[in-house]
């Protein structure tokens, strides 16, 4: 593969644009410290963050590398197309949901991080064993990112995808350790900037070239194996006589309509509880801006995927081979390069070197949220409550900063192992959805439940996810659900919604059982091994101090529940 000299002097350039805008804006968080915590101001930039920044930011929670290039891998994929591409439907309205039913709710409460409610409700341990998931989901999300960057770096400077994943990491990482949510959120403008006019630019272009057909009538022919008597030995060849024809908006297949409904609430639903939009949300100067800020990023989010879906379509439409590129990325199994492979080889040279370089560095920068949310809930929720009850404000932040290489390494390694953007990128909400939507649900809107029900809830869900396999990760299932594929090994039933429906009836159930065996004395008080109701009034958690320092804002006052626990 040639090395696109104008692609490497874009990339270098816009590189040193995002880390010199990141390096600025942590030198301005450090000049605007109030009289919150340092640790607070690390992850929430103070709660200063305005609208035009704030709806920028708020856009940028999904909007990077595995969402653009994951979707134009979808579209361009033969065997998905339009129909299957579900993330920016399902991502754009998780935003809106989220701002409609909890960022107002989490707001007002004074939170500092997502897993706050938990441990105030269900106790420091409970809260802790559900930063698991999270950071699970955190590290996919990362990677996918991550993957579809080191795709790019691999088409402009012909490097090793693996080095250019760990170049990229390495970037990413050097500004978050010192700016955290001010580096975050001024390199996420200049993100949804550079991402905004790379794409737009690029796409008239690679639309007209010669090589490309109309994209509105296109199809693709894909030859089918004839019968094994039809092999030819003497050949070692197969003979093809039939083929099958269809467009880039895919087809609908019947079987697979169980497999779709639940990708698509996995994605609606599994994209509100993370940390990386919480993040977004509590920063937010008051409640009432947090909740328009996310229904507008939602919008945003949205038309944001529309040059990526064109980008696909162009791919699908284009006579690789005719290219200087000379193959096509469908045969050869590069369906995850096809965004900067249209932009370098359908393009004018300055229009590729702008393109490219600018959705690489953006691309770049979007690695920073996931990095930072998992970092600052291990520091807050894990670490200080857990290990460390009277670490300083510095040793949170030192934690904090040794907890993000900890983060991007892990994420690297699953960047370079899984070989799909997309597959990341739907891979990163699945835990999310079963396991922690429900407990976000159950915390935020039902007062009755307790630190039982969240752990057998937990457990449940925990062990039927994981009992339903993974293909992405080559985990086997042993547990098959209804309407299984034993010729493919898949799941066509809607499991990963069935699991989330009961852990949350989980949740529910147990937490009124033993509400109702410890009240009425069938189980002795003693037996309250989680202190949720043998403690007094008085001896229960109260939302701390350091929440209640949100300048007058808060709008809910706190009431003391019968299920709150000092586990």
């Amino acid at each position: 593969m040639a090395v696109n000299i104008p692609g490497i002097i874009a990339i270098v350039v816009f590189y040193l644009l995002i880390l010199a805008i990141g390096l600025w804006a942590a030198r301005r968080g450090q000049a605007k410290k109030d009289e919150s915590p340092e640790s607070q101001q690390v992850i929430l930039a103070g709660r200063d963050i305005g609208v035009f920044v704030g709806f920028m930011t708020m856009t940028a929670t999904w909007v990077g590398g595995g969402y653009i290039n994951g979707t134009a891998e979808v579209i361009f994929d033969p065997k998905q197309g339009l129909i299957w591409c579900q993330a920016p439907f399902g991502y754009s309205t998780s935003l809106l949901l989220g701002g409609l039913f909890f960022a107002k709710k989490m707001r007002a409460a004074g939170y500092v991080t997502m897993l706050d409610p938990f441990q105030q409700r269900y106790g420091e341990r409970m809260g802790g064993l559900l930063f698991i998931p999270a950071l699970l989901a955190d590290i996919c999300w990362c990677g996918s990112i991550l993957a579809a960057l080191g795709t790019t770096l691999t088409v402009i400077l012909g490097l090793d995808v693996n080095v250019s994943i760990i170049i990229s990491a390495a970037i990413a990482v050097s500004y978050t350790l010192f700016g955290g949510l001010f580096s975050v959120i001024y390199t996420d403008v200049i993100q949804l900037i550079c991402i905004f006019i790379g794409l737009w630019i690029s796409v008239p272009f690679a639309l007209t070239n010669p090589l490309v057909s109309n994209i509105g009538t296109t199809t693709w022919t894909r030859l089918l194996y004839t019968p094994v008597s039809n092999y030819n030995e003497s050949a070692n060849i197969t003979t093809f006589n039939e083929t099958e024809t269809y467009g880039w908006f895919g087809e609908w297949d019947m079987k697979r309509t169980g497999y779709w409904i639940d990708h698509a609430l996995l994605l609606v639903c599994g994209g509100i509880p993370w940390q990386a939009y919480f993040q977004r949300v509590l920063s937010s100067k008051s409640p009432a801006r947090a909740q328009w800020l996310s229904i507008t990023a939602g919008i945003g989010c949205f038309i944001m995927s529309i040059p990526s879906v064109l980008i696909g379509a162009i791919g699908a439409s284009t006579d690789w081979p005719e290219t200087t590129y000379g193959r096509d990325p469908a045969v050869e199994g590069e369906k995850r390069m096809i965004l900067p492979l249209v932009i370098q080889y359908l393009t004018p040279t300055w229009v590729s070197f702008f393109g490219l370089g600018a959705v690489s560095a953006a691309v770049m920068s979007s690695t920073d949220s996931s990095i930072l949310a998992s970092s600052s809930m291990f520091a807050k929720n894990v670490y200080k409550p857990l290990f460390r009850k009277k670490a300083s404000e510095t040793e949170i932040v030192w934690v904090m900063r040794v907890a993000i290489f900890v983060v991007a390494a892990l994420a690297s390694v699953l960047a370079i192992t899984v070989k799909s953007v997309y597959g990341l990128f739907v891979l990163c909400s699945d835990l999310v959805y079963v396991v922690v939507f429900p407990q976000l649900v159950s915390v935020v809107y039902l007062k009755f439940t307790n630190t039982y029900g969240s752990l057998c809830g937990f457990i449940l869900g925990l062990v039927l996810r994981i009992g339903g396999g993974e293909d992405l990760l080559s985990v086997p299932a042993f547990i098959k659900y209804p309407f299984y594929d034993e010729t493919t090994g898949k799941q066509l039933f809607p499991f990963r919604t069935l699991d989330m429906v009961c852990s949350f009836l989980t949740i529910i159930l147990v937490s009124h059982l033993t509400r109702l065996l410890f009240e009425k004395e069938k189980i002795p008080m003693k037996y309250d091994i989680a202190g949720c109701f043998s403690n007094t009034v008085e001896e229960k958690l109260a939302p701390t101090d350091e929440q209640n320092m949100d300048k007058g804002i808060i709008n809910e006052q706190y009431e003391p529940e019968a299920t709150t626990t000092a586990l």
